[in-house]
């Protein structure tokens, strides 16, 4: 396993590290942490979790392999997060850190982040008097934490704003070779400021693997699309850990051996990419679920942004997309979804969105599809559909009389 100096921290860490956001959930907790437990075995040793993660099961995942790792807790570097606007006073993020130690079954947390900032006014709602970032420097001079970092879904030029205080000794982004071009500025940022950088999404969510076939253009020859995507992240010298979701023994192997032989891409092969990539590659949805649970409504909208991607990906027309549909609410990921023709364009998971998709214009078009599907051949025009929308709106959120 490559490993690469993190920043200014001293630590050598792990070229890909363990994203502990999709473990098998059908799976036991230990046998979760035997995943764990390989992958130490196998050189990973950048370990990340958060609360929530599993169905809010990660962190005890995680800490029950700590406990059987036992000596070698010392050998890996543990990861953990906080969100400002949940922990928003110091006693809040005080005792979101103290749960965290409890649950992953250790003395100290190597990272802990400030997690998810979406907006430049939760990154001040962090720093400001009495609150996260205050706790977070009272826990590391406690031994609590060793140190403290980011995690930020923000653009290129407000990364830099972000930063520029060297509040933080490392950045977690975004970034994968589908949508570099259009979040470097980020990453070259955090780099030319010593910082470690980690790249979170570098399969884009699952959608390179979901779709090697259009993505072949990805790949060198004798290679996948998914290993040229983890050699990009791997080999990219900006980028410090690769961090990666793991399901299966063989997901771990995988990134293994990509890690193993990984060399940086070369400027015709970045070439190559860019001539392929349009601006659409930078608004797939990569299944993050931040937006769930936001809607009043209770419309699926990760899964339909999760559908929305073979618009943009595959280029599929209206009616492909319309036919699609009806396969997906019959058998696949939208079964029994309330229609998105309920939205009521309230923005709620637009403002949760760590991508700033446009999910009502999406919902929008989607509810095209649904007409399209109840009434063959008969079109149905935008402004109606934004008509029902506002009228739902003014039904639902306005005060009666």
């Amino acid at each position: 396993m490559i490993v690469k100096p993190f920043g200014k921290t001293g630590l050598n860490v792990s070229a890909v590290g363990f994203g502990g956001m999709r473990f098998d959930t059908k799976h036991s907790n230990a046998e979760n942490a035997a995943l764990v437990r390989y992958a130490v075995d196998n050189g990973i040793n950048w370990l990340d979790t958060a609360p929530q993660y599993c169905n809010d099961r990660s962190e005890d995942i995680f800490g029950l392999a700590m406990q059987e790792l036992g000596s070698r807790r010392e050998d890996v570097v543990l990861c953990t997060k906080g969100q400002p606007y949940v922990y928003e006073t110091a006693e809040k993020a005080r005792a979101a850190v103290e749960k965290s130690l409890r649950r992953l079954k250790t003395d100290y947390i190597d990272f802990y982040y400030v997690w998810c900032v979406l907006r430049l006014d939760q990154y001040e709602q962090a720093m400001r008097p009495g609150g996260q970032y205050e706790a977070l420097l009272r826990c590391k001079e406690e031994g609590l934490i060793r140190h403290i970092v980011v995690s930020t879904h923000l653009r290129g030029p407000e990364v830099k704003t972000l930063l520029a205080k060297n509040e933080f000794d490392g950045v977690l982004l975004g970034v994968n070779v589908l949508n570099f071009q259009y979040r470097w500025q980020g990453v070259t940022a955090a780099h030319e400021q010593g910082l470690g950088v980690v790249a979170m999404n570098p399969l884009a969510g699952g959608v390179i693997p979901q779709n090697e076939a259009a993505l072949d253009f990805l790949a060198e020859p004798g290679e996948t699309p998914t290993e040229a995507a983890l050699r990009f992240c791997v080999g990219c010298p900006q980028i410090t850990v690769a961090l990666n979701g793991f399901s299966t023994r063989e997901h771990i192997d995988t990134a293994c051996r990509v890690a193993d032989r990984a060399e940086p891409f070369t400027d015709a092969h970045i070439d190559r990419i860019r001539k392929h990539i349009s601006t659409t590659m930078d608004d797939l949805c990569t299944g993050c679920g931040y937006c769930m649970g936001h809607c009043p409504e209770q419309i699926p909208v990760a899964g339909y942004m999760q559908y929305y991607n073979d618009k943009l990906l595959l280029k599929k027309t209206d009616a492909e997309m319309t036919e699609g549909l009806k396969n997906h609410k019959t058998f696949g990921i939208l079964v029994g979804a309330r229609p998105a023709a309920e939205c009521i364009a309230c923005g709620q998971c637009e403002r949760a969105c760590t991508q700033h998709l446009d999910i009502i214009r999406r919902l929008n078009a989607i509810s095209q599809w649904e007409h399209q599907l109840a009434h063959p051949g008969l079109k149905r025009k935008a402004s109606e559909l934004s008509l029902k929308a506002l009228r739902k709106i003014k039904r639902t959120c306005l005060p009666r009389h």
